[in-house]
């Protein structure tokens, strides 16, 4: 007895299954960390991609639809919660509503940021179900995420076409002003990129918001005076002559423009080529129309028609104080404006005033406040 006693005692047969279980429980707890802890770092990365993706298209509709619509019902906030809610967490969509959606201010104080929060979270009856955690007790998680985007005031252009209307100014002769109008440099007031002193006209020329829509009639200028249809033909860098200049307008310079820049003029007679520019535009996009209803192109059968174009506007002072004949008249960059162009009525370029995006160029410095063209970005 005494000696099966001591058998027993140092006896190891069996200890190789108590290291198999012990085995067995390190790989399931290592298999439940691989496999859920991917699931939850997959989930985080698409509720983010829901996020960004309402914050950027929360962004698009203050630019083209909308910059002072900030209400549930409006488009910044229903583009916000539609585009995220189309995004998928874990095969499942998220919480998204329109008090989800805000409007913080950038660094400058103004309100042109949307912010996007998204959740799959128990309080909100749609938590991540686990795979492996079930074994210990963890049926569920919750994931969220936020993004902001902006849509803040360009200080460059690319793409832009090589003819230049007058800035808007205040008709005070005539007013209120029209795409008619004279400018007299004695009389009316330009203001250009500095906001006015009362924040409710907030007059800086021409103004997404205010002036979407506007028709404007183009026509060849004559170089005596400034009117705010007639056009000056000028060359883009590294462009001359009229072919370069037709190829200008039915494509893209991509030769990168601050606001605040020189225009060298184009002194031939361009009326040609300008009709031929915009007939070939008008021909890449047919189908494209400017719906009043809207306020918008619709029937393009692109996401951004070809026929919405960037046109620099130049200062009317400086021209007015210059030559304001042949080659040494001054057009320096004022602005941009974005321009549907709607047709040709013989030489005449008709178009529609519309919101356009834009370049923000880090060795410019910043963009002047009342910029028309606006850049769409992620900055959290």
């Amino acid at each position: 007895m005494r000696n099966n006693a001591r058998h027993l005692l140092h006896d190891e047969r069996g200890m190789s299954l108590v290291f198999v279980c012990l085995g067995f429980m390190a790989m399931l707890s290592a298999t439940t960390l691989a496999i859920d802890i991917g699931l939850f770092m997959n989930s985080r990365s698409q509720a983010q991609n829901a996020a960004d993706a309402g914050a950027l298209a929360g962004a698009v509709a203050l630019v083209y639809n909308s910059y002072t619509d900030r209400s549930s019902g409006g488009p910044a906030v229903q583009s916000a919660v539609n585009t995220a809610l189309a995004n998928k967490v874990a095969g499942q969509v998220v919480s998204v509503g329109p008090a989800d959606v805000t409007f913080p201010n950038d660094a400058a104080g103004e309100p042109d940021r949307v912010a996007v929060r998204v959740f799959r979270t128990g309080a909100r009856g749609n938590p991540v179900a686990t795979l492996m955690g079930t074994f210990f007790g963890v049926q569920t998680v919750d994931i969220g995420a936020t993004a902001t985007a902006e849509a803040t005031p360009a200080n460059a252009e690319t793409c832009v076409k090589p003819f230049t209307i007058p800035d808007k100014w205040i008709e005070n002769g005539t007013g209120p002003w029209d795409p008619s109008d004279t400018f007299d440099i004695n009389t009316d007031t330009y203001i250009g990129l500095k906001p006015s002193p009362d924040p409710n006209t907030n007059y800086t020329g021409y103004n997404a918001e205010r002036d979407k829509g506007t028709e404007v009639v183009l026509k060849a200028d004559n170089n005596t005076k400034i009117t705010a249809s007639f056009y000056n033909p000028w060359d883009l860098p590294g462009s001359g002559g009229a072919s370069d200049y037709r190829n200008n307008i039915s494509g893209c310079n991509p030769a990168v423009l601050p606001i605040g820049a020189t225009m060298t003029p184009e002194p031939g007679n361009m009326v040609g080529p300008t009709k031929q520019g915009a007939d070939d535009l008008v021909a890449k996009d047919p189908n494209a129309v400017w719906d009043t209803s809207c306020n918008c192109v619709k029937g393009s059968a692109f996401g951004k028609s070809p026929r919405v174009v960037i046109i620099p506007v130049y200062d009317p002072v400086v021209f007015a104080n210059g030559a304001q004949h042949g080659k040494n008249i001054d057009l320096k960059i004022a602005n941009y404006i974005g321009f549907f162009i709607e047709q040709m009525q013989g030489n005449e370029v008709v178009g529609r005033i519309t919101p356009v995006g834009g370049v923000l160029d880090g060795s410019l410095g910043p963009a002047p406040a009342g910029a028309f063209p606006k850049v769409i970005r992620l900055v959290q």
